[in-house]
């Protein structure tokens, strides 16, 4: 991966290589899966938990009618942003090239990618990467602190952009 930079117009630009394109669409189809199942076969889903939070903790009551308010936007919102992540990541690799709104849902995918991947591997402030790549779970593992990275290199992008430094 070259890592995101702005370019000319307020865009920023990266490059990404055939195999993270891949792992990234991937992780877009089964978020997008996910996101889309019916609410009986992901009922108790510790990922859909964090990804559509519980708008009141202490009130069930109050909880389920928050939900039954911002849920549909939520999912609809979150599937609107991984079309734009799906149409603007080159198949095979090569250039990302994204306005301000497309970095934007860049932005909240790959934060919903991340929240997925840490809640499934239990990440916590004390999780390092991975040394060894043998194991499935240290491969998952470095792909979450990849998308950690790339988000990393947009939000810099963005902040260079505009701060005038492209």
């Amino acid at each position: 991966m070259r890592p995101f930079r702005p370019a000319r117009g307020g865009a920023v630009v990266a490059r990404l290589d055939r195999a993270e394109a891949g792992v990234l669409a991937l992780l877009l189809d089964q978020l997008e899966q996910l996101l889309e199942a019916a609410a009986d076969d992901v009922g108790g889903d510790p990922v859909l938990a964090r990804l559509l939070p519980e708008g009141h903790r202490g009130d069930p009551e109050l909880a389920a009618d928050y939900r039954e308010l911002t849920e549909a936007s939520l999912r609809s919102g979150k599937a609107d942003d991984l079309a734009t992540v799906r149409a603007t990541l080159p198949d095979g690799g090569g250039e990302v090239r994204l306005d301000a709104e497309q970095a934007a849902a860049w932005l909240r995918s790959t934060n919903d990618l991340r929240l997925a991947l840490g809640t499934r591997l239990d990440i916590t402030e004390d999780s390092e990467p991975p040394e060894d790549l043998a194991g499935e779970e240290e491969q998952q593992l470095a792909v979450y602190y990849w998308l950690t990275a790339l988000q990393g290199s947009l939000v810099d992008a963005l902040v260079a952009g505009r701060a005038g430094r492209s």
